[in-house]
């Protein structure tokens, strides 16, 4: 049976990358966090989606141009004005505090395809061997150069590329650099494509799915992960097939 990754947490009802969100998403049963990283000023390891702070915040301009002390200022719940309190934007200590205890597994989405954070790869991996993690991370990129130094560097973790496009033999291209996944959108999908992948074995993460017709396509395709912003919908869909 297919994985539910929860999207940035539950972000179709709570904020984006938020320990709320995080938390929402386990209440909702989701195998999975998907999770985006980057670096402050200081070198700190933030959560958030975006370079900048002005769209699910309310501060302004680059995440990498202020330190973990200044960014916590900034109300990540800015996202949904008026519908929760404030959520500070949350580092990946704090996350990993929060699901050590668990069986949730954690996508880690390194945010380093407009930004390369010299360094990031490293300080992400020893945190989480810090956090004896290994076995319940898997590493993602736009950035591929990236996933394989993260490969190169932490061989125990798994990886994925992240892609939004037709890629030529895909299943071989993650093969070929020791990648255990491949992160497609749904519209770099199709039967063929997918079953050329799992021949190729090699793991499909697939994003991001929030209608339960491509749930359900996903899950009879034996997709190994479904990465959706309502976990709770994702859910129920797996156990009506099941």
């Amino acid at each position: 049976m297919s994985k539910v990754f929860a999207h940035r947490g539950f972000s179709g009802q709570y904020p984006e990358n938020t320990l709320l969100a995080f938390r929402k998403a386990m209440e909702a049963e989701c195998d999975g966090i998907e999770l985006d990283v980057h670096l402050a000023k200081d070198g700190s390891l933030v959560i958030m989606h975006d370079e900048k702070l002005d769209r699910t915040t309310d501060g302004t301009g680059l995440l990498c141009e202020y330190t973990l002390d200044e960014l916590r200022r900034f109300n990540a719940a800015a996202v949904m004005p008026g519908k929760f309190p404030f959520e500070p934007i949350p580092t990946l200590e704090e996350y990993f505090d929060l699901v050590k205890d668990t069986s949730v597994i954690t996508n880690i989405e390194l945010k380093n395809s407009v930004i390369w954070y010299e360094g990031m790869e490293k300080k992400v991996i020893e945190m989480v061997r810090a956090f004896h993690l290994e076995d319940r991370v898997i590493f993602s990129s736009f950035n591929h150069e990236s996933i394989v130094l993260c490969k190169r560097l932490a061989p125990e973790i798994r990886c994925g590329f992240l892609y939004d496009c037709w890629l030529v033999h895909s299943g071989k291209y993650a093969k070929t650099n020791g990648v255990e996944y491949l992160h497609p959108s749904l519209n770099s999908l199709n039967d063929a494509v997918i079953d050329e992948i799992t021949r190729d074995g090699i793991g499909l993460n697939v994003w991001t799915i929030n209608e339960e017709p491509a749930m359900r396509y996903l899950t009879q395709k034996q997709v190994n992960g479904i990465i959706t912003n309502y976990p709770d919908v994702c859910r129920s869909v797996l156990r009506s097939l099941s």
